[in-house]
């Protein structure tokens, strides 16, 4: 049932593009674990051993925290349709922030030079195992359409409102780690 690859081949790159939605989950010691769901249109698969997202402003920075303080990272996907699969990707995450050159050359290489209102750092994961298993349990959805909710909210800040935001939202983690957003 379960399988276990060094690194990401064409048909588990192919699996992650035909998703609509992933899971990333942290954690650090004496903390509380995060699991938060993400869309995959932020997602892109750098090599066999690297995946990059783009992540947008939400109501805490509980990924960046764990990611600065522990660096342990899992990404999953589940196969809502089509034939039952899981994909776990292992690994070490690091944050790559708005004003770093890694942000801007991912973000031009792999996302057009465009970012996503409210984006406020993107998250790499170098994958040291990837497993699949088998998903049976996975129930069968179908999907409708992205919500838009969250980028509209973030147009109507602005750039000040975001930053705002950010500095009374995403300094710290509910367990008080740093987020280290305004970092370069």
């Amino acid at each position: 049932m379960a399988k276990q690859y060094p690194s990401l081949n064409d048909d588990l790159s192919d699996f992650i593009k035909r998703q609509k939605i992933f899971f990333t989950a942290t954690a650090a010691k004496d903390c509380r674990i995060n699991l938060s769901p993400r869309s995959t249109d932020c997602f892109r698969v750098i090599d066999e051993n690297t995946v990059v997202y783009h992540d947008k402003t939400g109501s805490s920075n509980e990924t960046a925290a764990h990611i600065k303080e522990d660096g342990r990272m899992t990404i999953m996907f589940c196969a809502f349709d089509g034939p039952p699969k899981i994909l776990r990707l292992y690994g070490k995450g690091d944050v790559l922030h708005r004003n770093s050159h890694e942000y801007k050359a991912i973000l031009e290489k792999y996302f057009d030079n465009q970012t996503y209102a409210g984006a406020r750092q993107i998250i790499r994961l170098k994958c040291d195992l990837v497993q699949t298993s088998c998903g049976f349990g996975v129930p069968l959805f179908d999907y409708q359409d992205d919500r838009d909710n969250l980028d509209r909210w973030a147009e109507k800040q602005g750039p000040e409102g975001i930053k705002d935001y950010w500095q009374r939202k995403n300094m710290s983690s509910m367990d008080g780690l740093p987020t280290g957003i305004f970092d370069e």
